[in-house]
């Protein structure tokens, strides 16, 4: 047996479990050196002065009181007659001589709490006054056999509070790794229970004792527990007296939630990212297997990826530079990859990137195209679902992506054909597989120009937020769960594409991001209206494949249409009924053969083709 092994392992449990019991018992030892501290500053020389002052008055008056007693008992031996005079003035006396007494007996009092004894003297006489009566009580019951427990319990009280004060001032050992920042020793140092017991009264957290704090993945976690009134509630009012106790910078995220027992607090401090040391760059292996689901981010606390349901309607919100467009792109990238895109932008430069990829709306004819047509695709799929018997869609899904969501309300909003459209998309399209998400930089519902129509905010179930203006904007892109505070997130770039989920908790995401050239790679799906099938299987969800040919005999929109000019039509809406395609794709197609030169417009209007024209 290898005793110096056996040794040291003794040694480390028992320290354990006394660095287990200590936090306990420090309440009571720092009450007894603030009360033993208190009265040592008592005990000064002009306190005693006055101490001895009084004890010799009342000594004095306690003699003359006994004196005028015994006067008075005289005078009642000497007459029968309560109202004779020398019976009289002994009674007198005596009254007089009692009030000194008394008013002396008061300032001794008064003296004696000026210059109290120690408190270790106090303590020596409170346990004199059970173990002397419970040692001779143990003596007088001892007939044949010795009795013992009346002395056993007033020694088992002395050790309980010599072990008690022992305890309450054992200094803990806390385990420090050498990576740990200046920062995080400080704030480690500051959470011991010895430190924070001692200082927290000064800050009006008196009456809260933590434990010994841990180094995790996100940072600093340490238990606090809350006696007497205290609530996790209060403890949260007093964030800023948290934050001054500790002395932790300003821009540091403190959260303060319920452990996972009644009468604890959970202090967390984000000195570290667990996202840290994970790449942020967005792969199509990202996308998770589960169909019904796709990675939102890594939670900064555990490092665990979060999933958001993929078939719901979503409300992403984010003030300008919070990297709101680069987050939404892995969203966007894998509702394109597994089913349909339709982007409606209402700003354009998000566009630029996403328009050789998907069917994206800039300007207002093409929106309010855009609109329409997934309107009639969702009513479409109402009647082939009626026809088939089923009540989900099980073809490809329609996402459609609103961006930014106060200039499209601001083009529609006067249109209220377009705009109950819009609204019955959110309301209605999930079931059928269109399914609207909603990002904006001002997540209003109410003012002159809101970020979030007030009949389509409530449906929008999965809300993302990243770093908002306020509280009332942290309201409508979290809704019950603003108290996360998405609006207090530091403004910075190391913080950009950070954000709180609702109904997640108050923990924060990094999301994954995707460049313009991650969006370039992505295979090409123009979604159209004619495009879709009825009744049909869905077919198999795209893939990013680089360097694959396209495939014989497929005809693009572009040749369509060049093809019908050349053909002899000469409008857009010659066009659009020769080819079968909605006006917005002629238009844009149009649009994009003219700059190319390949199609030509005269003077009238009339469409040419570019030989032709030449």
């Amino acid at each position: 047996m290898d005793w110096k092994q056996a040794w040291s392992t003794t040694t480390n449990t028992t320290n354990s479990a006394l660095d287990a019991l200590a936090p306990v018992c420090v309440p009571f030892a720092v009450r007894w050196d603030l009360e033993a501290e208190r009265r040592d500053k008592l005990r000064t020389p002009e306190h005693l002065k006055a101490l001895m002052a009084a004890q010799k008055e009342h000594n004095a008056a306690r003699s003359t009181h006994a004196t005028a007693k015994s006067q008075q008992l005289s005078a009642r031996a000497a007459s029968n007659n309560p109202f004779a005079a020398g019976r009289r003035a002994a009674r007198v006396a005596t009254k007089a001589a009692a009030k000194h007494e008394r008013d002396t007996r008061a300032k001794l009092k008064a003296a004696r709490v000026n210059y109290p004894s120690t408190l270790k003297a106090r303590a020596v006489q409170a346990h004199s006054m059970h173990a002397v009566p419970s040692a001779i009580t143990s003596a007088l019951m001892s007939t044949q056999h010795l009795t013992v427990w009346p002395a056993a319990t007033s020694a088992v009280l002395i050790g309980a509070n010599v072990a008690a004060l022992a305890l309450g001032r054992r200094r803990l050992r806390v385990p420090v790794d050498a990576s740990l920042s200046l920062e995080e020793r400080q704030l480690m140092e500051r959470l011991d229970p010895s430190y924070w017991v001692e200082h927290a009264p000064d800050r009006g957290l008196a009456g809260t004792v933590t434990t010994p704090p841990a180094i995790e993945p996100g940072g600093i976690r340490c238990e606090i527990r809350l006696d007497g009134q205290w609530t996790v509630k209060a403890l949260t009012d007093k964030a800023d007296s948290v934050r001054a106790l500790l002395g932790a910078r300003t821009a540091l995220r403190i959260r303060i939630t319920s452990a996972s027992r009644g009468g604890w607090a959970v202090l967390s401090l984000a000195t570290r990212s667990a996202a840290a040391g994970v790449s942020s760059l967005w792969t199509p292996q990202r996308i998770p297997s589960d169909s019904l689901m796709m990675s939102l981010g890594l939670d900064t606390e555990t490092g665990d990826e979060v999933l958001v349901p993929f078939d719901e309607r979503l409300l992403v919100s984010g003030a300008s530079g919070t990297g709101k467009s680069w987050s939404f792109r892995p969203l966007m990238a894998t509702a394109h990859l597994r089913g349909d895109l339709l982007l409606i932008d209402g700003k354009g430069e998000e566009a630029n990137i996403w328009e050789p990829v998907c069917r994206v709306a800039v300007e207002q004819g093409d929106i309010t195209d855009a609109v329409d047509e997934a309107h009639a695709e969702m009513t479409r799929r109402k009647v082939d679902m009626k026809q088939r018997g089923i009540s989900v869609w099980d073809g490809r899904q329609l996402t459609v992506v609103v961006d930014e969501g106060q200039v499209i309300l601001a083009l529609i909003t006067k249109d209220k054909d377009r705009l109950q459209r819009l609204i019955e998309l959110s309301s209605l399209g999930r079931s059928r597989g269109v399914v609207l998400w909603w990002a904006t930089q001002y997540p209003l519902t109410d003012g002159s120009a809101p970020g979030v129509h007030k009949l389509i905010a409530p449906n929008l179930l999965t809300r993302f937020s990243l770093r908002v203006a306020g509280t009332t904007q942290a309201q409508v892109a979290l809704d019950d769960c603003a108290h996360y505070a998405p609006h207090q997130i530091p403004d910075g770039r190391e913080y950009r594409g950070h954000g709180y989920l609702k109904g997640y908790g108050p923990r924060m995401l990094r999301t994954w991001t995707l460049d313009d050239a991650g969006v370039r790679a992505l295979p090409k799906s123009i979604w159209s209206p004619a495009q879709s099938t009825n009744g049909q299987a869905p077919r198999t969800p795209l893939h990013l494949v680089k360097g694959t040919a396209p495939q014989s005999g497929a005809v693009s929109n572009r040749d369509k249409v060049l093809a019908a000019v050349q053909s002899g039509a000469r409008t857009a809406k010659d066009v659009a009924d020769a080819t079968g395609l909605n006006k917005g794709t002629v238009s844009r197609e149009i649009k994009a053969l003219t700059a190319g030169g390949s199609l030509h417009r005269s003077a009238d209007g009339r469409l040419l083709p570019g030989s032709q024209a030449a």
